[in-house]
Formats: C-alpha cells, structure tokens, sequence
C-alpha cells in the first residue's frame, strides 16, 4: 500500500485515481482518522437502528466520518456545522440525514428535532457546549469518539479538557463511553483502511469535498481562513499542475 522510508511515505496513485490531494485528506491520516475513529470507539452496529451526531461536520474529517457512519449502518447521520452553505452541502452532497447550523438555530431543540429517538455514537470534533448539548440527549449505553476539542484549543486547559458537572454526571449515569482517540496508535491496521476508502472513493459512496486555492503565496489566507471556519472539506493549497 505505502511504504515507510524514514519519515517519507510512498503511496500509489491509483488509490486515488489521479487525486493526489486525497492523500493529503479521504485517503490519508484524516480518512484514517475518520474510519478507524469509528471503528475502534463508535461501536456502529447495522442493523441496531443508531442515530450518529459529528460536530466540525463539513471540516475535512467530519464530512468524511458522516458518510462512513452511514455506510457502517447508522440509520440517522446528523451533522453540526457553522453555515446555511455548509448544511446544504452535508445534506445535498453528502448524504447526511440533516444539518444544524450552531450559529443560527437553536442546537438543542433542532437536535431533539433531527434525533428523535436520542443520540447513540457521537463524533466529536469541537468539544465546549456543543458537546455538552449533544452529551444531554445521547441514549443510554451510548459512545463519543473524542476526536478533536476545536473549541477549547486557545484555552489553558489539559487535553482533553475538563467537563462540566452536569455532563460528566451524564456520561456516568448513561453509561456513555469518552475515550480519548489517537489514530497513530492504530496504524498497523492503516493498510486495510486506506484500501477501504480508496474502493468507497472510486465507487462514489464516499464523496470527497475540497476548498482550494492556488499558489503557495496564498497559504496564509487560506489558514486563517481554515481557523475562522471558512473551509468546505479539506483546505488545499495547490502549487502547481
């Protein structure tokens, strides 16, 4: 699949059919991130009728993790993202089952709307009170994949940071499972992965969203961009043909 020299990796072509930024996204350690997240602490079982939130969802590994839950079987996929064009992007594009727009709706009414029977595997990208929004209504025997804490990164806290009262109390009373996930901790299983999304790339089951700009002179534009939120999928920046 690829081969490790030092700190280069060699990767084939054809996984991706020509798109060598799906390395650098779908096909690469954020895809990895995405698929093993899910496998190793979502506990996604077809057939068991589950309801799946990711918050980040129209970020590069949240939008990937979507569609991987849909595909694993959850029945309901529900994204949180921070713009209509973002929603309508997970929905139209994506295949999520709806989106909720933190900055313009009410979070946890819209979620009972979207979950109605209640939250079974969590993706948690962004930590803070969307999470604690999303930990309320989670059903009982339910899991988080602690993915990322976007929200808290600024703050002087340990990772992961602390909850609140009311949610940790939560997660005990639940029985909920928060463990934190590293994906390098799992990369004996990265071949078999990278193979798994390449097929469901080239099939079109999994859809592969990129905001990219040209030029390296616009690198720093493109990452403020990225940390406002501005990014569809993966940042790119493109260098040259």
């Amino acid at each position: 699949m690829y081969q490790s020299f030092r700190s280069v990796k060699l990767v084939d072509p054809q996984l991706v059919d020509g798109h060598l930024s799906y390395f650098l996204g779908a096909i690469g350690i954020t895809g990895l991130t995405a698929l093993l997240g899910i496998r190793e602490k979502g506990n996604v079982t077809k057939g068991a009728n589950q309801t799946m939130v990711v918050s980040g969802a129209a970020g590069a590994c949240g939008s990937i993790a979507g569609q991987i839950g849909r595909l694993d079987g959850c029945v309901r996929v529900v994204g949180i993202c921070g713009s209509d064009e973002k929603c309508r992007a997970l929905v139209e594009d994506l295949g999520f089952s709806a989106a909720i727009n933190y900055r313009q709706e009410d979070v946890p009414a819209r979620l009972k709307e979207c979950c109605p029977g209640g939250v079974d595997v969590y993706f948690d990208n962004v930590g803070g009170t969307i999470s604690d929004t999303v930990i309320a209504q989670m059903n009982n025997g339910g899991h988080v994949i602690l993915c990322g804490q976007i929200s808290q990164y600024n703050k002087d806290v340990p990772y992961p940071p602390p909850l609140s009262d009311e949610t940790q109390d939560t997660l005990r009373s639940k029985n909920i499972t928060r463990e934190r996930f590293t994906v390098l901790n799992y990369m004996n299983k990265a071949d078999a992965a990278l193979c798994e999304l390449s097929q469901w790339v080239k099939s079109g089951q999994i859809k592969v969203l990129e905001t990219v700009v040209n030029g390296i002179g616009s690198m720093g534009d493109a990452f403020c961009s990225m940390m406002k939120g501005g990014n569809i999928g993966k940042q790119i920046i493109k260098i040259s043909e």
